[in-house]
């Protein structure tokens, strides 16, 4: 059964789609779908979204005013607006914005509306829906010249501009939403967006009726077509749709609010084709580049939050009731250093090959001999199948600037750890994060050749 998902932004009172509501709902639930923010236009299409939401129960609704409708919009409608936003099951404002495709509205403005409903969404403490077509730059000059600094949260809809616009939205906390139009064969550029984009900010919606995704296209857009968005990124980023469908999902109910039931603290948790073993959540170093410096322990829409560290009995339930078998490896990770509970490691993988034959493998940064005081490569020996570990740096001074290490000494024991691993374990790699202004060549040649291990680089800002 798939994971469930959320379409964040649908025009449900669009003729087109208000003639069959009841089977439009009907078919977002059958693909799996179980909540959808149907967004207002103006006054009384805001009105309607609200009623909608109120009486269907997986749908939430955002309300605003479309650039389009600019130079409609008066003075009277923006108390309404406040009015109708402290309705019930409203979860954000919007869709504002900028479009100077069409310009149905004057662009100066369009700019005063956009700014009003920036002001208003952070007065009103809901996210902001932000419209932005062939208008990249302007709305990043009206965000910053309106907000001055104090922005509030929200997500760039139907993204359409580039790489560089979608690292400046994110860059002022946005979320990045991708519609049908990332598989469209000219969107390039737009997937080179979907690819900065940490994955912890993406969002996929229809934009229904309009923006139907490939295979669809050239048919009337509508909520179930979210499942088309979400397997062209799961493509996209190399993850499973059940990966991209948690993992926007978890993002959609904590920026809208939604009360979606998104899964607590696990032990462990499927990414890829590989189940991994949250070990502990301690760790010998203190990376500048690492979530866990704002206690974001959230990885690929798991929560690894662990209240206790758990032990190998409670690793081995968990790796039975997820189905350990049917993947292509155990992976002791979590968001800290495995190697600190060295035998909880050792008693797993051992009953873990002994009960399903599966293949091990073990993340860690390398201090594990440190940390125990002794070699503990030999230890590993047969009960690790592969290891991978961070090296993050080329010499000792830029990985006390980068890793911030508690043990002395801990780069050396790192490079010993791996020069000792390659001749026990059948599968050795070092790897380093793409900090910016890292020379990752520098990296690449110590590991390859200093250490005599295969190098890969691990993209910045993106765990698991």
């Amino acid at each position: 059964m798939l994971e469930l998902a959320v379409d964040t932004h649908a025009h449900l009172t669009d003729s087109r789609l208000a003639e069959d509501l009841p089977g439009v709902l009907q078919r977002a639930q059958a693909a799996g779908l179980d909540a959808i923010i149907t967004v207002g236009t103006e006054m009384p299409d805001n009105r309607r979204v609200v009623e909608l939401a109120q009486r269907e129960p997986m749908l939430y609704a955002a309300i605003g005013f479309h650039p389009h409708i600019a130079r409609e919009v008066k003075a009277a409608d923006w108390p309404l607006l406040a009015e109708v936003a402290r309705s019930g099951k409203v979860v954000a404002l919007g869709e504002f914005g900028l479009d100077f495709h069409y310009e149905h509205s004057p662009r100066e403005v369009q700019r005063d509306v956009f700014a009003r409903g920036i002001l208003t969404a952070r007065d009103l403490d809901l996210p902001l829906v932000i419209h932005s077509r062939e208008a990249e730059r302007e709305t990043v000059e009206v965000l910053d010249r309106t907000a001055g600094g104090r922005l509030p949260q929200g997500v760039l809809h139907c993204c359409t501009g580039g790489a560089e616009f979608a690292r400046d939205m994110v860059a002022r906390g946005f979320y990045v939403s991708f519609s049908g139009i990332v598989t469209y064969p000219n969107a390039e550029p737009l997937r080179e967006a979907a690819r900065i984009v940490p994955l912890e900010r993406v969002l996929v919606e229809t934009d229904s009726p309009s923006c139907t995704p490939v295979p669809r296209r050239g048919t009337v857009n509508e909520p179930a077509n979210v499942a088309y968005v979400i397997r062209f990124l799961a493509d996209l980023y190399g993850l499973t749709e059940e990966d991209v469908r948690r993992i926007t999902r978890r993002n959609a109910a904590h920026l809208f609010g939604l009360p979606l039931k998104t899964g607590g603290p696990c032990l462990v948790y499927p990414i890829r084709r590989s189940l991994y073993v949250n070990v502990t959540n301690a760790c010998s170093n203190r990376c500048v580049f690492c979530p866990r410096a704002s206690d974001n322990l959230v990885v690929k829409g798991h929560d690894l939050h662990l209240e206790a560290e758990p032990t190998a009995e409670d690793i081995l339930a968990a790796l039975a009731s997820a189905g350990a078998p049917q993947y292509e490896e155990v992976v002791f990770c979590g968001f800290g250093e495995p190697t600190l509970r060295l035998e909880v490691i050792k008693a797993v993988a051992r009953a873990a090959k002994e009960r399903w034959s599966v293949r091990t493998r073990l993340n860690t940064n390398g201090q594990g001999s440190a940390i125990a005081g002794h070699d503990i490569t030999a230890e590993l020996a047969g009960l690790i199948d592969a290891v991978s570990v961070s090296l993050d740096a080329p010499d000792a001074e830029t990985y006390e600037r980068l890793c911030r290490p508690t043990l002395k000494g801990a780069f050396a024991a790192v490079c010993d750890f791996l020069r000792r691993s390659k001749g026990r374990i059948p599968s050795v790699w070092a790897t380093a994060v793409a900090v910016p202004g890292l020379d990752l060549e520098a990296v690449r040649r110590l590991a390859e050749q200093d250490l005599g291990v295969a190098f890969e680089v691990r993209q910045f800002n993106d765990v698991g």
